[in-house]
């Protein structure tokens, strides 16, 4: 299973990214070695995830999701 996460960064902005494990990403990305957006601006909380079959529906979801305004990208996340 693949999974689309979302996290909160410091400034207030919203992270997506892909992953098998949410739990182990999120802790790198806490760790200050995950993406560089989130060394730069850490991750203040896992707003939540979605599971996908299979890393390319996971990657379309992302792509999606980066698409939307801020508000929508959690009704997206939590509204599936």
């Amino acid at each position: 299973m693949w999974f689309l996460y979302l996290i909160e960064c410091s400034n207030g902005a919203l992270y997506a990214g892909i992953t098998t494990d949410v739990e182990a990403r999120y802790a790198k990305h806490a760790s200050g070695k995950g993406a560089k957006y989130t060394r730069a601006n850490p991750p203040q909380r896992l707003i939540g995830s979605i599971a996908f079959e299979d890393r390319s529906s996971a990657s379309k979801a992302e792509y999606k999701i980066k698409q939307l305004p801020r508000a929508e990208k959690v009704a997206f996340l939590l509204g599936r």
